[in-house]
């Protein structure tokens, strides 16, 4: 069991004098040497997280005013920029790159007086589901050492699960925050596209990514979108909607008219140990007074074909700029023309994964493609964002799977790529539309492994999301070990 149970317990005991900021960062630090194994955290800020401990907890004791963050410990994923601090969106192509700037997401932390603890692992570039196409190496689920944590984001899900930070930040392009969250059996948030700033987001696909937020709570999420959503003059894409209070209340009797998606829970791909799951919290929701209906979604089996040609163009384009030329890995020039040149750092740079989007990529743009896949993909983005913008106009949630299936062994899908990208079915929906969504932890399978339940609103109603979130965990009695 966690010694942490939520930022608010912390902060009580920490301006009660009960803890200190260098008793809590001595303590992850400690942790984090412990669980090496699971090759969460690409690099450990020590020195440095200790000196901003000692300086906050000098503030403290004179009674100087702090942040609203003050003492909570985080970790960054390795595609979020920090200035003076490596990032290297776990590729070669980017080893021992340093940050001239930092993220507004990351500034706003440090205004904040929260405590960068370390950068973590996940797959290259944010691509992949499992974090074994890390260039450093698979993270391993704290649960079970044999399974993934999911990915892209599996680093910055495992140092939630295994109480190596507070909580954490990743990126979500088609899931990449909701489903390793999911394996790992903790709270993952994806807000509303434009909510949180992208501005030193290292980017894959930018009309899809976005930063999100692990926790072992709703309240500390929340917390933490408070701080780090907003208005940015350094991302166009950035919305300029007033942030309101994300502020979790106590338990309420308010019932929701709540909407299930046929679609996903009859699916063939569904386990069916997890449907009878999701079928028993409906009716639990239904006992506790909420409305919940099921509801047609006739484009399901479109949007991770959509999600993928449209994902993988961008991400062509935004890699093109990593050549070895500008920055990041340069093969020597021996015998080499430009374009030989090119081609070889780029080839030693990427990994395997990395090397499929782009050439996907890259196909689907091409002269003779470009109506057939990019345009049509484009089409069906459009269905789907109308489709869901109807839906959700009548609900005030929509629930799904978050995953088909619990984590699975490590290497199990690495040799069939198509099966891999079939498991986004349930998240790249949310990444399409550009709404919020969040995955919360629900039951136990018989294999001992987590899965959680997906709740996804319209735009920009996370405050609303967050309440839902809450009361189905309170409703569930979700316990997170």
């Amino acid at each position: 069991m966690s010694e942490f149970s939520s930022i608010s317990t912390f902060q009580t005991a920490l301006y009660a004098g009960s803890t200190t900021c260098t008793e809590t960062v001595t303590r992850f630090l400690t942790r984090i040497a412990k669980s090496r194994h699971l090759n969460a955290y690409l690099e450990v800020f020590e020195e440095e997280a200790l000196e901003k401990a000692r300086l906050l907890d000098a503030r403290i004791k004179n009674g100087e005013p702090v942040g609203a963050l003050a003492g909570v410990v985080i970790g960054i994923k390795d595609v979020i920029c920090y200035k003076g601090h490596k990032v290297s969106a776990a590729s070669r192509i980017l080893e021992n790159f340093t940050s001239l700037y930092s993220a507004t997401a990351v500034e706003r932390l440090l205004e904040a007086d929260a405590i960068i603890i370390g950068n973590l692992n996940c797959d290259e570039f944010a691509m992949g589901s499992t974090n074994e196409n890390s260039a450093y190496g698979p993270v391993l689920n704290a649960l079970d050492n044999t399974r993934v944590p999911g990915g892209s984001s599996g680093g910055s899900a495992v140092a939630v699960q295994a109480d190596l930070c507070h909580v954490s930040l990743g990126s979500d392009t088609g899931g990449s925050v909701r489903q390793p969250a999911d394996f790992c059996g903790i709270v993952g948030l994806k807000p509303t596209y434009g909510r949180i700033s992208r501005h030193g987001l290292i980017a894959y696909a930018s009309s899809f990514d976005q930063i999100g937020i692990f926790g072992r709570n709703i309240a500390d999420v929340a917390a933490v979108l408070q701080v780090i959503a907003g208005p940015d003059e350094y991302d166009s894409t950035a919305s300029q909607k007033e942030v309101p209070l994300y502020h979790v209340g106590p338990e309420h009797n308010k019932s929701y008219k709540l909407a299930y998606l046929k679609d996903a829970l009859y699916h063939e791909g569904l386990d069916p140990e997890m449907k009878a799951g999701y079928e028993s919290c409906f009716e639990e929701l239904k006992a506790a007074g909420n409305t919940i209906t099921p509801a047609d979604f006739a484009y399901l089996d479109y949007v991770v074909p959509a999600y993928y040609v449209l994902t993988t163009a961008e991400a062509s384009s935004n890699l093109s700029r990593f050549d070895g030329v500008k920055y990041g890995h340069s093969t020597p020039l021996t015998n080499l023309d430009l374009v030989g040149f090119y081609k070889k750092s780029r080839s030693e740079g990427f990994g395997k994964e990395v090397k499929r989007r782009i050439l996907l990529g890259t196909f689907v743009l091409s002269a003779g493609y470009y109506d057939a896949y990019y345009t049509k993909a484009q089409q069906v983005r459009r269905l789907v964002v109308d489709k869901l913008t109807t839906l959700l106009s009548q609900y005030d949630a929509i629930l799904m799977p978050t995953v088909p299936s619990t984590a699975f062994k490590i290497g199990e899908k690495m040799e069939d790529p198509i099966a891999m990208y079939l498991a986004d079915i349930y998240t790249v929906l949310a990444n399409l539309a550009g709404v919020p969504a969040i995955s919360v932890p629900l039951h136990r399978h018989s294999n001992g492994m987590p899965y959680g339940i997906q709740i996804i609103t319209k735009k920009f109603d996370e405050a609303n999301l967050l309440n839902i979130a809450q009361q189905l965990m309170r409703q569930e009695q979700v316990t997170i070990v």
